[in-house]
């Protein structure tokens, strides 16, 4: 290959092209995808195999279990000043109950054994490995900015893609064997590109996939562009009071529990005539009785329940896989309580969300690993191969590059590229996703301005 930023004539032109696409989205994008593989494998081991608050510590069942009352009593004997702010009902009769202590200074999250009142495992909410890693996961630690950074990185993962399965399409004699198994009789740099290029071809689909699930958390594309679009109407919620608060309120730390179909959407408010029964009519609207009746509407096995935030405020039944209640997404349902009148002001299941909120319900747990074994195994794997494939495309670039070059070593820059094709596929790309149709723009402008000005930054970019 020549030692310069001209291809050789004779050549593919429109495959250099590319492949120079191809280079620079991975310079960008490779440190993303390694963090988002690391921070994702920590993420699902500290909530698939060894949840940190104590849900799933293993107890030997007894024939009595403590009323829920006495529950909450247990919970708060050490935080006297403090209030139950959400009761999590076990899993099964092997596991602990939880309860969120709300204190002045924090919340604190509570196993209880149900049928002693042991407090197993006490715990600042929020203050966990899991928290810390989905933090990194979706900002980098540093806000919005953060966000925005991992969102174009997401944006030109989806061109990263695009641009290898062109790449690697057999051609020139190549058979499709090649695509399907690794050659592992070659050597050097032939082996390392067999390697990142099967691997990359057979995980690029479950790759698009995680990118734009992911990419439907981001604050422009999924807080702006689709999630406004595919959130449950309250308007369903025939004459309801709606409250100023929305259904993402309901996220106390980083860890998104609430429906993705449902953050946006305003809550029902109580203190009205509105809803259908409920408790009967003057049974005491307490924590107790509200447990019993999500029994009694059809709640089994762990759900929870979010006691009133204030005198507008209503208690919230829910049973979804985004809290890890359900491996089953199509389960999900979210029932609101009037707390003066204990009526039901609202329900709204998985067949209610509209088909992206259905698609992405489903979508989240297959991400986040909740649908069984098969799912943590298969996901920690794709994790794995995620980070050889960006490291081998690293490795490739320096056995590639000129020794002692004191540049990027870009593959080589075609003449006369056709460029009607590219364009359209670009223009379609960057309307679908606007950081990435930002980003783009934004390389053609440095590239207009600075690159092709200044010699020395043409050079070294080459």
């Amino acid at each position: 290959m020549s030692d310069t930023s001209t291809a050789p004539s004779g050549v593919n032109k429109l495959y250099f092209a590319v492949w120079r696409w191809h280079f620079y989205a991975g310079l960008y994008v490779i440190p993303f995808l390694i963090m988002l593989a690391v921070t994702g494998i920590v993420m699902v081991w500290f909530t698939a195999v060894a949840p940190e608050y104590g849900e799933r510590m293993q107890l030997a069942p007894q024939a009595t279990s403590l009323s829920v009352t006495q529950q909450e009593a247990a919970a708060l004997a050490a935080y006297p000043a403090g209030k139950i702010g959400q009761y999590i009902a076990p899993y099964d009769a092997q596991t602990p109950a939880m309860l969120r202590v709300d204190l002045a200074d924090g919340q604190r999250m509570i196993a209880l054994n149900p049928y002693s009142g042991e407090v197993l495992r006490d715990s600042l909410n929020g203050d966990t490995w899991y928290a810390f890693a989905n933090k990194i996961h979706g900002t980098l630690l540093i806000g919005d900015l953060g966000d925005r950074l991992v969102e174009i990185a997401a944006s030109l993962g989806l061109l990263l893609v695009i641009t290898g399965l062109y790449l690697v399409w057999p051609r020139n004699g190549a058979r499709i064997g090649d695509l399907l198994v690794p050659n592992l009789r070659a050597k050097g740099r032939a082996l390392w590109k067999s390697l990142h290029s099967v691997l990359g071809f057979w995980i690029s689909i479950v790759l698009v996939f995680f990118l734009i699930s992911g990419l439907s958390w981001a604050g422009i594309w999924g807080g702006k562009y689709v999630q406004a679009w595919s959130t449950f109407p309250a308007a369903k919620w025939d004459n309801v009071p709606l409250s100023d608060a929305k259904h993402k309120d309901m996220n106390m730390t980083a860890e998104d529990t609430v429906p993705w179909a449902l953050e946006q959407t305003p809550m029902p408010m109580s203190g009205s005539d509105a809803g259908v029964d409920g408790l009967p009519m003057g049974m005491p609207v307490t924590l107790e009785n509200i447990v019993a009746l999500g029994r009694a509407i059809g709640f089994q096995g762990r759900f929870q329940v979010a006691v009133p935030a204030d005198e507008g405020g209503v208690w919230t039944l829910s049973q979804d896989s985004m809290s890890y209640d359900s491996p089953d997404p199509t389960a999900d349902r979210t029932v609101h309580i009037d707390q003066y009148t204990g009526k039901i002001l609202a329900q709204v299941g998985f067949a209610d969300y509209a088909l992206a909120g259905k698609a992405m319900a489903v979508g989240i747990s297959l991400h986040e690993g909740q649908m069984g074994t098969w799912n943590i195994v298969a996901n920690i794997a794709f994790c794995l191969i995620v980070i050889f494939v960006a490291v081998s495309g690293v490795v490739m670039w320096w056995k590639r590059r000129p020794a002692g070059a004191l540049r990027l070593a870009a593959p080589p820059k075609p003449a006369g590229v056709p460029l009607g094709g590219v364009a359209l596929i670009a223009l379609v790309l960057s309307v679908a996703f606007p950081m990435l149709g930002l980003t783009l723009l934004a390389v053609l402008l440095v590239d207009f301005l600075v690159l092709q000005n200044v010699p020395a930054m043409k050079r070294a970019f080459s």
